[in-house]
């Protein structure tokens, strides 16, 4: 029942973790009640890539170190589908927080595979539940509603509560000829906002772009009159959760009277989940990448990873020809089928420039249509408003001028309630007003390694500054009275190794530091700790002297009885 028609002083709050405020990591809370009594469901836990500015980390998750402190009130995780971006940090975060996993079949399936690998089977609650589902899970109750976007069953979240109707979009966009799987079922919506929604949560990443996004049969066509017009190998890379994209790539190698290879880890993988679930018709049939080499070169197709600059992806190691089965030659083609994620650009410019320079065709959506967007733009927005008929609207899934530019679309098209919700701010949904009422630690946490820790770390910060300054290690030995009994001992890591004259570095520091040493008198060079920070200052002065830059410097002292030796 919507707000508007009951008397319930329920309180129904908003809190998301991650995906509000940027494009990616979604991790949202939906709290109901108030205080320590507050229930809490969560939708979604993903991931999201680290940029020039998180060296050495592999994969960001959102820090929910709020809720598991509240782990006790969580009922459930509920997944929207199967994008690193929704569900990637299940694997490594869900652990903690022990509660049931609520997934449609393909998300559940690519799930639990997942888990297998990662011998995590027995550590995950996963429920596999069919599309449309209802769930209860009191307080909340959840209904599944099918939508349409770049991967199978993405879904909608009815989430209907003693406060009120919430409408949780998920991502989506309306397209009437999606290749893989239903259309959005756009009745089911309006059905529901004939019922009545109170607020939407909705997906804001093409807020700003007018129009409409073309549909997925847009580029099959495409790939299909590429494919015919090529006239050596094609090596095609998109996402390799995008089974619609690999139905048209499939399609067209078919229709050109090319044999297909599938090559990277990733892509053989949602292959298998894709045929498991209906998703790709199990007669298909791939050419193993042993085999490549026998087929000719106008009769195979590659379907590659690595659409974005990955450098361990198929596509990167073809580019820097380190691939053990598979070699492009000039005059072959290659389609970037794929959008680049912003902080991905440097990286895949430099694949794209490497394929240039071996002699490659390369094609990109700058070029043809051979990639569209997954999300909504103004024209989709406007008419799933119309059908959920929302009192009011809280963004998601955007940076801030996506935020923004979505609640004031929503104001033109009648919406008269907005507000815009950063990642750590609690908003209370029902009763209205929406209200910012209360803030909660969030952030990021890395996973570097084997460790997951916080973006805080003191290794990352130290990463991130060696990053740009570089460091100079010094390690001296002294007699207990303060004198060199051999040369300091200098490493450059990062540092340039001569100066603007033409001098060694390494000499320039090695007289700074004896000079710091012979400067401090010698009843005072006993004390470690004080030399050891006069010669570290002293060399990041000279070095910024010479170099214009304050670099990291690590001193080493070891004090021994000459005796001894």
């Amino acid at each position: 029942m919507a707000n508007g028609d009951n008397n319930s002083d329920t309180e129904l709050v908003y809190l998301p973790l991650g995906g509000s405020g940027e494009i990616g990591m979604n991790c949202y809370l939906y709290g109901v009640g108030e205080g320590v009594r507050r229930q809490w469901l969560m939708v979604d836990l993903g991931i999201t890539f680290p940029g020039p500015m998180e060296p050495g980390v592999d994969v960001i998750f959102p820090d929910i170190r709020f809720i598991e402190e509240e782990r006790q009130n969580l009922v459930a995780i509920v997944l929207t589908h199967a994008h690193e971006d929704h569900f990637g940090a299940v694997i490594d975060l869900a652990p903690r927080l022990d509660v049931p996993i609520y997934a449609t079949p393909f998300t559940a399936t690519l799930l639990k595979l997942k888990a297998m690998q990662f011998g995590m089977e027995n550590e995950l609650q996963i429920n596999e539940v069919e599309l449309g589902s209802r769930l209860d899970l009191k307080p909340f109750a959840v209904e599944f509603v099918t939508m349409a976007h770049s991967i199978p069953e993405p879904n909608a979240l009815v989430i209907r509560t003693e406060a009120g109707v919430v409408l949780h979009s998920g991502d989506w966009k309306i397209d009437h000829t999606p290749i893989a799987g239903p259309a959005i079922n756009l009745e089911r919506i309006r059905e529901v906002g004939n019922e009545g929604v109170d607020v939407l949560i909705c997906d804001s990443t093409n807020a700003v772009s007018e129009g409409r996004s073309p549909s997925e049969a847009d580029v099959a066509k495409t790939l299909s009159q590429l494919f015919k017009e090529a006239k050596r190998r094609i090596a095609v890379t998109t996402f390799a959760s995008n089974v619609a994209r690999i139905r048209s790539v499939i399609d067209a190698a078919r229709d050109s009277g090319r044999e297909i290879v599938a090559v990277g880890r990733a892509m053989r993988r949602i292959i298998e989940v894709a045929r498991d679930t209906g998703y790709l018709d199990p007669a298909i049939t791939f050419v193993g990448e042993d085999d490549f080499g026998y087929l000719p070169r106008d009769k195979v197709v590659l379907l590659c990873t690595g659409s974005q600059g990955e450098a361990r992806a198929a596509m990167a190691r073809i580019a820097r020809d380190e691939h053990p089965n598979v070699t492009l030659n000039a005059g072959d083609t290659v389609i970037f089928s794929s959008r680049t994620i912003p902080g991905n650009e440097r990286a895949v410019n430099l694949v794209q420039n490497r394929l240039v320079d071996m002699g490659l065709d390369l094609i990109t959506d700058r070029d043809a249509r051979v990639h569209v967007s997954g999300h909504p733009r103004r024209d989709e927005l406007a008419e799933y408003y119309q059908a959920a008929k929302p009192r009011s609207l809280v963004p998601m899934h955007g940076e801030a001028m996506h935020l923004k530019a979505q609640i004031e679309w929503a104001q033109q098209c009648g919406i008269g309630e907005g507000l815009m919700v950063r990642n750590g701010e609690m908003a209370r949904l029902l009763p209205g007003p929406l209200t910012i009422i209360d803030e909660v630690p969030s952030g990021r946490l890395f996973r570097d390694g084997h460790l997951i820790i916080s973006s805080e770390d003191k290794s990352v910060r130290d990463r991130r500054k060696l990053s740009h300054v570089g460091a100079v290690y010094v390690s001296a030995v002294l007699t207990r009275k303060g004198r060199l009994i051999a040369e300091p001992h200098i490493v450059l890591s990062g540092v340039p190794e001569e100066t603007l004259a033409a001098e060694d570095m390494d000499e320039i520091i090695y007289e700074s530091v004896v000079g710091v040493i012979n400067s401090i008198p010698k009843p005072r060079r006993k004390n470690k700790e004080l030399l050891e920070e006069a010669i570290r200052r002293g060399v990041r002065s000279t070095v910024r002297e010479v170099w214009g830059k304050k670099t990291e410097c690590r001193v080493s002292l070891t004090f021994i009885d000459p005796r001894d030796i």
